[in-house]
């Protein structure tokens, strides 16, 4: 079938790939190049490189315009970032994939905000773009179990490979049902102050943000006097225990490796 896909985060440039082994791609509509990294060099989105990768055209508004030339009646949004406005959404179906079960964890972080909530379950949901936040209807929903050794990585990598399965499914024309506002949660996006680990709080709530934020963001904290990112911890005897972590300025290691380095 042929779609087009608008994405630009890496979650996105994941499911492009695999619905690239699938369907015929027309275009991929993405976010203009931007400052990335510590350097802030211009750099593609991941959405673009996976898409030049393939061999796909690409397009880059600020802003996406109504007449906008996609080669497709139907459109695949997967971690996109801009809003799109509604006179667009009208010139064609806008299919939304979202890693959650809405209405539960609407918003910019659903994988971030379950697994540090210590969900045990999330899932992925196929929806009707509307101009409303992550709103109804809904043509596609189905859940998996979070594993206590899940970060947020392994989540967003088992909902892109449902996304797609889901998508197979309900293309090319979905049934939609609308979807219940009623116990509706909200995923805000994650800031600096997210990042901060508070040693005061329980150790499996701790364990649970360190998984939520890895391996992309990180979580921070300051061990033996020194700023530092953890990436990898367990609970063993009551207390949260780094196992991999990340000094600034430094390359990852281990825990024992940092403290080696301390002597």
């Amino acid at each position: 079938m042929l779609v087009a896909v608008a994405a630009t985060a890496p979650f996105g440039a994941d499911v492009l790939e695999r619905l690239a082994q699938r369907h015929e791609i027309t275009t991929v509509l993405t976010r203009p190049d931007a400052p990335r990294g510590r350097g802030r060099k211009t750099g593609a989105p991941p959405a673009k490189e996976a898409a030049e990768r393939l061999g796909l055209t690409v397009l880059q508004p600020p802003r996406p315009e109504p007449g906008l030339d996609l080669g497709a009646e139907t459109v695949i949004v997967v971690a996109y970032g801009l809003l799109i406005p509604e006179e667009v959404l009208e010139e064609r179906l806008w299919l939304n994939v979202h890693p959650s079960l809405l209405p539960h964890w609407r918003g910019a972080a659903p994988v971030e905000r379950a697994i540090m909530a210590g969900d045990t379950e999330t899932g992925v949901t196929i929806h009707r773009t509307v101009k409303e936040l992550d709103a109804w209807p809904i043509a596609a929903q189905r859940a998996f179990p979070i594993g206590t050794q899940d970060d947020a990585g392994s989540v967003y990598e088992r909902s892109a490979a449902l996304a797609v399965e889901l998508l197979d499914e309900v293309l090319p024309e979905p049934d939609f049902t609308p979807q219940d506002d009623e116990g509706a949660t909200y995923a805000k996006k994650i800031t600096a102050a997210d990042r901060e680990l508070d040693w005061d709080r329980p150790p499996e709530e701790l364990l649970n943000r360190i998984r939520a934020l890895s391996p992309h963001i990180g979580a921070r904290a300051e061990l033996h006097g020194r700023p530092i990112t953890i990436w990898k911890a367990r609970v063993a005897g009551g207390r949260l225990e780094p196992l991999e972590v990340q000094p600034d300025g430094k390359r990852r290691m281990t825990y024992d490796e940092f403290q080696r380095g301390l002597r």
